[in-house]
């Protein structure tokens, strides 16, 4: 088992300089006064592509050798990840092809459409995924996956380094950070980089409830999959399990995690229009949903909430912002 280090974290901040962008806090001085904390939030909606998958995706296509890239790149993704390949693979010039559900939202196919990859559709919860893309690895595409990656993890830490120098700038100490989670990819490069940088930070994260497979893994020590049956609004990190390499990594830097309901999602996606006038998706909001939670220590600390993508149907907004 390969896991990425703290260098490979720094590795990939300097491949991506130039190409991802740069996401500062927001702050709501309402909502401080709401949770009696300081909550600094870090956008990753305004992130290229809309989340913060750009930032793996990008770093992992990079890794590959040149004479391999040039024969494309494969994935399967709900959305965010798809759009982020599909990017990376646009400004590399080479191929992409993206297996992705059936039920992802429009928006998400169409703006991966746009960049000139290949969607194909699949039922989530009725086919094999890699035996979709199987055939296109064997062409001698290369799989840039979903979170179960060094590279793709080392690029989501680029988040955690970030996060710690902002705070250092603006001269205050991170108590913690709470990051939506889906395969923990996310979670796993922040934790690595700010484990590393500021050991006493608290790491937490929110899943959605039935889709808390991370939360249920911590307690149990080992990798525990999700019942099938359940759905969520919080497509964007709906996964089975968590990966192998995430939760190695996660099982020994996590404090903890926090299940929260699809209303609770839909309350802070509506928070986050009103307090941050940001447009951010069920599955990023989870994270500030968290807070209401009261299993996390708000009280005169200061805590970072990771908002992870703002890539929602239109339609789909409007509806959960006039309940």
């Amino acid at each position: 088992m390969h896991l990425p280090t703290i260098e490979d974290v720094h590795a990939a901040a300097d491949r991506i300089r130039g190409e991802a962008r740069l996401t500062r806090f927001l702050e709501s001085a309402a909502l401080n006064e709401q949770f009696g904390g300081r909550i600094l939030f870090k956008p990753e909606v305004l992130q290229r592509t809309g989340s913060f998958k750009f930032r793996g995706a990008y770093n992992k296509i990079s890794t590959i050798p040149e004479a391999d890239r040039k024969r494309g790149v494969v994935a399967f993704s709900s959305g965010n990840h798809a759009q982020g390949v599909a990017a990376s693979a646009a400004i590399y010039g080479v191929d992409a092809v993206i297996a992705m559900p059936s039920d992802a939202p429009a928006i998400k196919v169409g703006n991966v459409k746009a960049m000139g990859a290949t969607v194909i559709p699949f039922d989530r919860f009725g086919q094999d995924r890699m035996a979709l893309v199987a055939p296109y690895v064997e062409r001698g595409m290369t799989l840039v996956p979903p979170y179960d990656d060094p590279a793709i993890i080392a690029g989501q830490g680029t988040i955690g380094l970030e996060l710690l120098a902002e705070a250092r700038e603006i001269g205050v100490a991170i108590d913690a950070v709470v990051v939506p989670c889906g395969g923990g990819g996310l979670t796993s490069g922040i934790a690595l980089a700010v484990k590393d940088g500021s050991p006493e930070t608290e790491m937490w994260v929110a899943e959605p409830e039935h889709f808390d497979d991370t939360i249920r893994s911590l307690a149990a020590g080992h990798q525990v999959a999700n019942e099938a049956g359940h759905t969520s609004i919080c497509d964007a990190i709906l996964t089975s399990e968590p990966g192998k390499l995430t939760f190695e990594i996660n099982r020994r830097l996590l404090a903890g995690g926090v299940a929260v309901s699809d209303e609770d999602a839909c309350q802070a996606v509506r928070d986050a229009a009103r307090y941050l006038k940001l447009v951010v998706e069920p599955g990023g909001a989870v994270a500030l949903a968290a807070l209401r939670k009261g299993k996390i220590d708000l009280k005169g600390r200061t805590v970072v909430v990771v908002l992870s993508g703002g890539n929602i149907d239109l339609d789909s907004y409007a509806r959960i912002m006039a309940a």
